[in-house]
């Protein structure tokens, strides 16, 4: 088949029909070879193309006739209020973390690292093994491989010190990511109307499972070193709430990591209120001046729900993450995936395990902390020369994030839309917030494309800020 021919011919129909009523007929096929000196198959081609677009429509047995305009009658889905009535929970819009962006923008709103910062040949290398095996045909255990439950359950266990018990391949649930599985541990052990303690700022994808769940969220003031014990027990004691939700290593949107003094006050307190604390080590792998230390790692009594994800790390087209939960919450939470999604695909779960079993899986992460500490600082130095008026509280030893601080009274709203405006996109920080902001934020990722942009991205904020109203 010839493609200009073809295109040639489809042009030449697309230009007959738009003068043709509709409903009228198009040549045959015999004609249309003879007219334009092309074979069947040509032709046949260049019709398929318009019936792909609309503009035709075939009748066997009788012919090809230009379609018949329909007038497209305006749904009116009003209906659907009575049927659906009050919604329980609020429900934002998109986060702008996952908005898409063009390449003519600076990008620092982005929840996910740049593709140049994923093992890009082990996964396409994964998954073309993977494709070979009984994985892309089989169904798995509703549990997870069992290979890959054993990785997930070493990782933690290679840092849980001696005296406590590690975990087994069998405490731990394979999940389709790990918003799903913050979805069905919120809904699995807080429920409908119950109290949902979380570190406020938080990822703004737990706060909306949590308003999804119908959970009743309490925010916990976080600062720079993590909660205050004392705020906690007293958060516990006053809502007489049962889980507690935080970040412990690179918070999002903070970037605070718990001081190890921490861990063990905070394992106290939950255990003195015979609670859960539901630990998300998102960022597991993007240490850069520092190791992350889970808190699970010094719990064997099943106080600790612990997820831990590999969507960022090795490629958000393969959305694997595990839950590690001990005692009757984990057989709630695997009843709970059972009912939500049965399984995770088998081709993505062999295709992770294969990525993060492979000896260049490790080089991989220690070329990925270099750069991440590299972009982090490039962001860092720009805000300090170009953007003065924004305030870093702390400079994350990990993650992917800086979270800065605005003068009092910036409507960040506004300062977001200017800033679009310019070519620059961040991500307002009200959305890390479960009840009001304490304070003008705005979270700027340094993991995204184009980090020799940083510096411009970093001037556009400070002439948005220095023009700001009231300024």
């Amino acid at each position: 088949m010839n493609d200009s021919s073809s295109s040639r011919i489809e042009a030449g129909l697309r230009n007959w029909i738009a003068t043709a009523a509709p409903g009228a007929r198009l040549p045959s096929t015999r004609e249309l070879v003879a007219r334009h000196q092309a074979s069947p198959v040509t032709v046949q081609h260049a019709l398929r193309m318009l019936t792909a677009r609309g503009l035709i429509e075939s009748r066997p047995g009788v012919g090809t006739f230009v379609r018949a305009v329909r007038t497209v009658r305006t749904a009116d889905y009003g209906w659907q209020t009575a049927a659906l009535r009050s919604f329980p929970a609020r429900v934002d819009s998109l986060s702008t973390a996952l908005r898409s962006a063009s390449n003519d923008v600076i990008a620092l709103h982005a929840g996910y690292p740049d593709r140049e910062l994923l093992p890009e040949r082990l996964v396409r290398s994964a998954l073309a093994r993977a494709a070979r095996t009984d994985a892309a045909l089989a169904r798995p255990p509703a549990a997870g491989l069992p290979e890959l439950q054993t990785w997930f359950a070493n990782e933690l266990g290679a840092v849980t010190p001696a005296g406590i018990t590690p975990p087994t391949p069998s405490d731990a649930i394979v999940l389709p990511g790990s918003q799903s599985g913050l979805s069905s541990v919120f809904r699995a052990l807080v429920g409908v109307g119950q109290p949902l303690l979380m570190e406020s700022p938080t990822y703004w994808g737990a706060i909306l499972a949590a308003r999804q769940a119908g959970a009743l969220v309490v925010p916990v003031p976080g600062g720079p070193a993590g909660p205050d014990p004392g705020q906690l027990e007293r958060a516990f004691r006053e809502t007489a709430a049962r889980v507690f939700y935080a970040q412990p290593n690179y918070a999002n949107p903070t970037g605070a990591q718990w001081p190890t003094a921490l861990h063990e006050q905070v394992l106290q307190v939950v255990r003195e209120h015979g609670a859960f604390l539901v630990e998300d080590d998102w960022a597991h792998d993007f240490g850069i001046t520092s190791a992350p230390t889970p808190v699970a790692a010094h719990d064997d009594a099943g106080h600790v729900v612990y997820l831990r994800s590999l969507t960022k790390s090795v490629s958000p087209a393969i959305r694997v993450a595990a839950v590690i939960a001990r005692g009757p919450a984990r057989e709630r939470l695997l009843a709970d995936r059972g009912a939500e999604s049965m399984y995770v695909s088998g081709l993505l779960q062999a295709a992770a395990l294969d990525v993060v079993t492979q000896p260049a899986w490790h080089s991989h992460l220690r070329g990925l902390r270099q750069q991440l500490g590299t972009r982090r600082d490039l962001l860092v130095a720009a805000l300090r020369e170009h953007a003065p008026q924004a305030e870093l509280g702390v400079v994350p030893a990990g993650g992917l994030n800086l979270w800065v601080r605005l003068p009092d009274g910036t409507d960040v709203h506004q300062l977001a839309y200017d800033c679009e405006k310019a070519g620059l996109i961040i991500a307002p920080g009200t959305e890390w917030f479960p009840a009001e902001p304490t304070g003008s934020f705005v979270r700027l990722n340094y993991a995204g494309p184009s980090p020799a942009a940083f510096p411009a991205g970093a001037r556009l904020l400070g002439r948005a800020l220095a023009n700001g109203p009231g300024r």
